[in-house]
């Protein structure tokens, strides 16, 4: 198996300095209560916490305005991921990009993925380092879209052989083509793009639960949970971004089954019911939501904001378990603290992020996945790095 590319002191350094980085972030955004929260934590903490504590809000103070840019290091890493992703979609025949070492079959969520990454990198299926990479991911997709009239039409799938992502990768395929039309619309591909993308959405309309949510089939039912309808709502957003119309009343009942979603101590569940399990991701899954649904301000956002960030200092305390699914986590809070309004947050979260990123690439440009495969890892992780430079659609604020 291929080792990491990067040494042991590097990432022991990343891994000390996110506390002092998460304090600062923690600090910027929640102001006065933040700090009297970590006051009364350093009453208990080593004289080492509370000068850390010290030396990050300094930080915050002196850095507000720096402008958010990728290190050599981090751009180099983004690149070579990206080679990597080529590489290994370069094996098949096809476009998509296959799973490697990962035990589950979610090849057009895979594709998907890899094309945004693709994109987010600076290609488009024309133009770019990229373009023959990207417009092989999303003639995948198109393929793949059921348009015969079937009660599935619209649905992205790889058929009876892919039965484990579902609604969650025709979310991110129907994201992935409107990010593909966003950036180059025109020609015979840019039809094709906008035939199915209708098409796709038409799909998502109709799956919706009778709560506001999706679930995993294709076909509206009783069932639903957060982390699917997260996916769906980012692809309508985009949708309508590029103009396929979009029905109000479907948005505005998922906001509402989002926000039914969120616990009293601000963060996000799996699923409505008090007995439904939160964590880190789902809380910074339905932040971004709120975000792209244009909002930025009031108690409910407070509170996710709140909730965010003491679990995530709460894990680097050793209180929080470790992600379940943490290149998804990592995505996603890249994603909530990139379109906070207030930038200092995500400065100090990527800078620690980045650097661990950096120490634990694989020597082959690639980072590893147990359940999903390097493919699924080192996509999700091109993303993260490449939020900075904002060539995304998707991560307009």
């Amino acid at each position: 198996m291929p080792t990491t590319g990067g040494s042991t002191d590097a990432v022991d350094r990343a891994r000390v300095s996110s506390r002092a980085l998460l304090v600062a972030a923690l600090v910027a955004t929640l102001g006065g209560a933040a700090s009297a929260e970590l006051d009364a934590r350093d009453k208990t903490s080593t004289p080492a916490s509370s000068s850390t504590r010290q030396a990050a809000t300094q930080s915050v103070d002196s850095g507000a305005a720096n402008a958010i840019l990728l290190e050599p290091q981090a751009r180099r890493a983004l690149e070579r991921g990206l080679a990597f992703l080529a590489e290994a979609q370069a094996r098949g025949d096809d476009g998509a990009l296959p799973r490697l070492e990962g035990a589950a079959d979610v090849t057009v969520a895979l594709t998907a993925l890899g094309a945004l990454a693709f994109m987010a990198g600076g290609s488009t299926p024309e133009r770019g380092p990229y373009a023959t990479a990207t417009a092989r991911a999303v003639d995948f997709l198109l393929a793949r879209a059921d348009l015969s009239g079937s009660p599935t039409h619209g649905y992205i799938a790889a058929g009876a052989s892919e039965p484990t992502a579902r609604m969650h990768g025709h979310g991110f395929a129907a994201l992935a083509l409107a990010q593909a039309f966003t950036m180059s619309p025109s020609g015979a591909r840019g039809d094709r793009v906008a035939r199915v993308l209708e098409a796709a959405v038409r799909r998502i309309e109709a799956s919706q639960s009778v709560e506001g949510g999706w679930f995993y089939s294709p076909v509206a039912n009783i069932e639903h949970e957060n982390s699917v309808t997260v996916v769906q709502l980012q692809a309508l957003r985009a949708a309508h971004n590029c103009g396929v119309r979009v029905e109000p009343r479907v948005i505005g009942a998922a906001i509402d089954y989002i926000g039914r979603c969120q616990s009293e101590d601000g963060s996000f569940r799996y699923a409505l019911g008090p007995e439904q399990k939160t964590s880190i991701a789902l809380t910074a899954a339905g932040l971004a939501t709120m975000h792209s649904a244009g909002v930025y301000d009031g108690p409910q956002v407070q509170r996710a904001t709140d909730a965010l960030w003491r679990r995530l200092l709460a894990r680097e305390e050793g209180g929080e378990r470790a992600a379940d699914f943490p290149h998804y986590e990592r995505l996603y809070v890249a994603i909530a603290l990139w379109t906070m309004r207030d930038q200092r947050g995500f400065a100090r979260w990527f800078e620690s992020t980045a650097a661990e990123l950096v120490s634990a690439q694989r020597n082959d440009g690639a980072w590893g996945d147990q359940r999903y495969g390097a493919c699924y890892a080192t996509a999700m992780n091109c993303l993260v790095l490449s939020m900075p430079d904002g060539l995304l659609p998707l991560f307009e604020r």
